[in-house]
């Protein structure tokens, strides 16, 4: 279990403290929802936490397999709903992984990738399109 403390700080403004290793992360509200856009807002870091989760899983198994994917990259496209209640409707996300296509393993790659413990946790109501593309 990992405790995260959470303070408003004002102007739509929040500091997360990590528990376990005292980094912070600070927030902003959005634009389009009254804030200045000024920092990573919440849903921001829903994708964030969705895209380094994906590569994350990809570097254990590919640290098992004895893969050097280092510099593999993910790209996350956050899609707000028009309606109520505000909510993210869709999580696009497009990964490169420095390997070739006809690598024996990219499917377990992938898979692995999708098998996220954040990919498997948002709704199933949420588009998560994910397109690998292999650049090796």
């Amino acid at each position: 279990m990992v405790n995260v403390d959470v303070i408003y700080e004002g102007d739509l403004h929040t500091r997360a403290i990590h528990g376990p290793s005292g980094a912070e992360i600070v927030t902003d509200a959005p634009v389009d929802n009254e804030g200045k856009g000024a920092l990573f807002s919440p849903t921001d870091l829903v994708g964030t936490a969705m895209g380094t989760c994906m590569l994350t899983i990809m570097g254990i198994y590919a640290r098992r397999k004895g893969l050097v994917i280092e510099g593999a990259r993910a790209s996350v496209e956050k899609t707000m709903s028009t309606d109520a209640p505000r909510r993210i409707v869709r999580l696009a996300i497009e990964i490169e992984v420095p390997l070739p296509s006809d690598h024996p393993e990219c499917r377990a790659l992938e898979l692995a990738a999708l098998g996220c413990p954040v990919h498997q946790s948002l709704h199933a109501d949420m588009e998560k399109p994910v397109v690998f593309r292999w650049v090796g």
